[in-house]
Formats: structure tokens, C-alpha cells, sequence
């Protein structure tokens, strides 16, 4: 993992500027074989039992670079959406593009106002029309995985659809729409699909499916580990400035950095478990809330994490090391956006709610 993380993280400091794809990182990703790596017979295949080792995974990938990790998490996010609601020949199709073309694949969920619908046009073809945006990656995604009201005399409710990009009409981008902090070489434009032609063997699952718990709010681990992988780097980059400045002798540079390592730990720890529970839990019936609310924590608590260790950080090496071309400049940007994900409110008061329906607090994750 160490091997990776060395390997990604000079090109992060190339990419950081706004409209440019982390191609250099994501060469590096596709070298090392990590684009299949959750596909059957793989090594971290989803048919495993191996979340704690995907967790550990994804952290290295963001520690390098949580542009990187974010599309790359994207990318395993749709992998698994696959493998829980494709069909047969859908998984062999958009697997194979994976194993034999090296396509990048992404899912695109959040909208404005005038969201996406998906118009049935009959006789298997479907017209889409609207944008979504946050969509990372933009043009670099090959599959981009995308979400939308279907309209259908038949049926109804959020359905999602995969793009083969290279068979239908450009997707528009809207790269105005991307003036982060941070997170510029995740390029998340706002992407316009109206007009794109589908068919039916373009559609994955059931209107209604990607909602569908505990898949939807468990995967917040996923994202949590990419977020702890850029706390890591922060402490790594503190660590060699007061190196660097010869400020090791001063005790409160070292108890600084003494809690910036128990809170990383502490994360590690959480992450561990949270694969943990997640392998002994997802064949087990009812178990579903205890999988949502525990995927809740350890987003709670991994987002905390990183923002005492920022905090830290900037207490630690003061205005120089906040500067570029220093590393911790650029990472702190890029934690402080990746860290505003949907809902942390709701997130932390349905932990709450769970707790206080069950009749007592001894056994809440056996």
C-alpha cells in the first residue's frame, strides 16, 4: 500500500488546478490492476468477504490524492451497484469493459431543480433529458452511471441508467459550474444529458433501486476511508515540516502531533471494524439498520477526525506551511470540500433514533 500511495502522490501536485483530469494518478491506479479489483476472481471481488481490505484500499488511493480517491471511489461505487442489480449479461458487458478496456466508471446522483428525467419511448429505447451536478470526473468517466425520474406508462420511480459514452451523443459539460477550494482535479462539472438515446439493456435494476438500504447509506464507509487517507497525508506533511524546521524539541509541537496519531489510529480503528461488521452483517436478515446507523458513525467520526486533525495541522506550522508550494496547502484545501458531504444532521440524529428504539444499549452491534 505504502508503494501506491508513494507512486500517486507526485502527480497530485500536477493536477491541482481546475479542468484537469488526474490522468497520471489514474495510470498509475490502472498499472497496478486496481479498476477490476472488486470484479469475481479478483482479489477484493465482492463476492468476498474483504471490505476491510477495499477500506484500506481506498484510504492509500486518497492519502495519495483525494481528487483520485473520490473518482476512484466513484468508480467502485458503480462496480458494486452492478453487482448487486445487473442481470447476467449486463455484469458480463460492463465487467468486460473493465477487464478488457480499462473504462472508468462513476455515478452521478446529485441534481438541481431541473434534475433528469428519463423518457420511455417504447420498443426498448429511452431519451433522457436534463443534468446532474457534482458529477466527478466529468468527460473522464466512460461509464458514467446516472440517476432520474423514468417516465413510463408501465412504471415509474428513480431509475439508473449506464452511458456507453463513446456510442451516444456528447455529454455536455458545464465547467463553470466547478469553483471549489479544493478538490479542482476532481473536475465535478455539471453534466447535461438531454437528448442521449438508450435502450433497454442500458438500464440497471428497478426504478427505486439505488435507494435501497442498506447499499445506499452503507456506502458512506467508502467515502469515509478516502477522507481518512487525506487526514493521513496531513499528518505526514505536519510531521516532516516540524522535521524539516527543526521544531521537534517543542512540547506543544509534540503533544499536537501525539493527538494527531491517536485520532488517525482511532480512525483506523473504526475503519477496521466497520469492514468487519459490514462482512458479518450483509447475509444476515434484519440487520439493515444496524449496517446504516454503524456506516452513519463511522462517517461521524472519520469526519470529526479529520477536521481536529486540520485544526492541528494549522496550529502546528502556522501560515508558512499553509502556503504553496507546500503539500499541506493543497490537501487541507481539498479535505475541507471533500468533507461537506450530504445530510451530517440527519446522519447523526438517525444514529440517535436508532439508539434510543432499542429497549437497551448493551448488545446494539452484536
Amino acid at each position: 500500500m505504502d508503494r501506491l500511495y508513494q507512486q500517486i502522490a507526485p502527480h497530485a501536485v500536477q493536477s491541482d488546478f481546475s479542468g484537469c483530469f488526474p490522468e497520471q494518478e489514474f495510470e498509475v491506479i490502472k498499472k497496478a490492476g486496481l479498476l477490476g479489483i472488486t470484479l469475481p476472481n479478483s482479489q477484493l471481488s465482492f463476492e468476498k468477504s474483504q471490505s476491510r481490505e477495499l477500506l484500506s484500499l481506498l484510504k492509500t488511493v486518497g492519502k495519495g490524492s483525494l481528487p483520485a480517491g473520490r473518482i476512484y471511489e466513484g468508480h467502485i461505487n458503480a462496480l458494486y451497484l452492478i453487482f448487486l442489480f445487473g442481470n447476467t449479461s449486463q455484469k458480463q458487458r460492463w465487467f468486460a469493459d473493465v477487464i478488457s478496456g480499462n473504462k472508468l466508471f462513476g455515478v452521478w446522483n446529485t441534481q438541481d431543480a431541473e434534475g433528469v428525467r428519463i423518457y420511455d419511448l417504447g420498443n426498448g429505447k429511452y431519451r433522457l433529458e436534463g443534468s446532474k451536478t457534482f458529477c466527478s470526473g466529468a468527460n473522464g468517466i466512460d461509464r458514467p452511471l446516472v440517476t432520474g425520474e423514468l417516465v413510463s406508462r408501465s412504471k415509474k420511480g428513480w431509475q439508473m441508467c449506464i452511458i456507453p459514452t463513446e456510442k451516444v451523443k456528447a455529454i455536455t459539460a458545464d465547467p463553470s459550474f466547478w469553483k471549489p477550494l479544493g478538490m479542482k482535479a476532481s473536475i465535478s462539472f455539471k453534466m447535461d444529458f438531454t437528448g442521449i438515446i438508450l435502450e433497454d439493456a442500458d438500464m440497471l435494476g428497478s426504478p427505486g433501486s439505488y435507494y435501497h438500504q442498506p447499499h445506499f447509506s452503507g456506502g458512506a464507509m467508502r467515502f469515509s476511508a478516502v477522507q481518512l487517507g487525506g487526514a493521513e497525508s496531513i499528518m505526514e506533511q505536519t510531521h516532516q515540516f516540524l522535521r524539516n524546521a527543526n521544531r521537534t524539541g517543542d512540547p506543544f509541537q509534540r503533544a499536537r502531533l501525539a493527538e494527531m496519531t491517536y485520532l488517525i489510529e482511532t480512525g483506523n480503528l473504526w475503519l477496521n471494524q466497520a469492514g468487519l461488521k459490514m462482512d458479518e452483517w450483509k447475509n444476515k436478515l434484519g440487520t439493515t439498520q444496524q449496517i446504516t446507523t454503524y456506516a452513519g458513525m463511522t462517517r461521524t467520526v472519520i469526519e470529526d477526525i479529520c477536521l481536529r486533525c486540520m485544526l492541528l495541522a494549522e496550529r502546528s506550522v502556522g501560515s508558512r506551511g499553509l502556503m504553496k508550494p507546500h503539500a499541506l496547502e493543497r490537501v487541507h484545501r481539498d479535505l475541507t470540500t471533500y468533507l461537506r458531504q450530504p445530510a451530517p444532521d440527519h446522519t447523526l440524529t438517525s444514529i440517535g433514533e436508532y439508539v434510543l428504539n432499542q429497549p437497551v444499549t448493551t448488545q446494539l452491534w452484536d
